[in-house]
């Protein structure tokens, strides 16, 4: 079935679809990772966004439901140069096409994806529509513009969670952590259990007060999608934890805090969207080659560097992507330390907030003893 993927600049691309059929409306963006491609459907920071792959093959070893990032892929369509019609994988559970349209995914491949990926860079990120049912071209470029993009939206309360959960309790654990959910990937929490962790998941509208009721030992701001800015609820909550307990914040989480310190967020021309992004730590020199997913950023200059320091930076573009709090338990940084999919270079920082919450839980000890 033919289908079309369409810029809201009038840039037309034509391929075949071998996902959902219908229409899907999104902001059109490109990911560099040359594996992974279900870890990445299935990451709810993707939604509102069309996903464009830059590596050429992409299907070729189906997909596995143990690997899966989330309950179901958020994202809004897909799209590849070439679709492998043969997944070969022991682990394989079902062909990528066939997950797609169970999903309701839109997908379309035989495009140039390289073409698209050097539109994006040079132009930015833009919105745009896949369809398989509409073939004029000038009444698809109409509903790409009048399309609702990014700017301003809340995206967090179409993926969190409805209610509370609790991902993992064991006895023999000496740390709770609550995450904040505005769209976690299961590989944190995977991560805080590896780090024997009793995790609980609440929604994004959680109340601070709330959170304490639980009486965690940390609080883990989760990845998400959308404008940081238009979720003032979570802004507003994470401001009212600072200064009570250990807070680690990850991608949409380090926005988050950058927005209750004060600071301010602005949109990237085309995002980070990869597995190989070099970043700095700022603190030891230490380069580590990060897993990102994010079209925001925290302006650097914005924050109040009496109290917040820069702690990592971005080798390609010199922007933030990590900071703390000089004299509270506060940390945060823009890539993904769990990848999945991606390197593991920034796991040492699961490790930082378990010393966090170790050093914490002494203070409180001494204090009531």
């Amino acid at each position: 079935m033919q289908a079309y993927l369409v810029l809201e600049d009038g840039t037309i691309f034509k391929g075949r679809s071998f996902g959902a059929s219908g229409e899907a409306l999104g902001e059109v963006v490109f990911n560099t990772s040359m594996a992974g491609y279900q870890e990445i459907i299935t990451d709810p920071s993707y939604s509102g966004q069309i996903v464009a792959m830059t590596y050429p093959l992409i299907g070729n070893y189906g997909i596995n439901h143990e690997d899966a990032e989330s309950r179901k892929p958020f994202l809004e369509g897909f799209v590849v140069k070439e679709y492998s019609k043969l997944a070969s994988n022991w682990r394989k559970d079902q062909d990528l096409g066939d997950y797609l349209k169970e999903n309701n995914i839109l997908a379309i491949e035989g495009i140039d994806t390289r073409a698209l990926t050097l539109h994006i860079r040079e132009k930015g990120a833009m919105k745009a529509i896949l369809s398989t049912l509409d073939s004029s071209e000038q009444s698809l470029v109409t509903k790409a513009k009048k399309s609702r993009g990014l700017m301003g939206l809340d995206l967090v309360k179409e993926v969190t969670i409805p209610k509370k959960y609790v991902y993992w309790q064991s006895k023999e654990n000496k740390y709770k952590v609550v995450v904040l959910d505005c769209g976690v990937k299961l590989n944190i929490l995977r991560e805080l259990k590896r780090l024997k962790c009793n995790v609980t998941v609440v929604p994004a509208w959680t109340t601070y007060q709330e959170i304490l009721k639980e009486n965690p030992d940390g609080v883990l701001l989760s990845n998400g999608p959308g404008d940081p800015a238009a979720v003032g609820y979570v802004i507003k909550t994470v401001a009212n934890l600072i200064g009570r307990l250990p807070i680690f914040g990850i991608c949409l989480g380090h926005q988050m805090l950058g927005l209750a310190f004060g600071g301010k967020t602005y949109k990237l021309k085309f995002g980070h969207h990869g597995a190989n992004h070099p970043v700095k730590d700022l603190r030891t020199g230490k380069i580590s080659i990060t897993s990102q997913n994010h079209g925001f950023c925290v302006s650097i200059d914005s924050l109040n560097k009496k109290n917040i320091e820069l702690t990592h930076l971005n080798l390609n573009d010199e922007t933030s992507e990590g900071l703390r709090h000089k004299k509270l338990p506060v940390f945060s940084v823009q890539f993904h330390p769990e990848a999945s999919p991606g390197p593991h270079d920034a796991q040492y920082l699961f490790a930082e907030f378990l010393k966090l919450m170790q050093k914490s839980k002494k203070i409180k000890y001494a204090k009531t003893h």
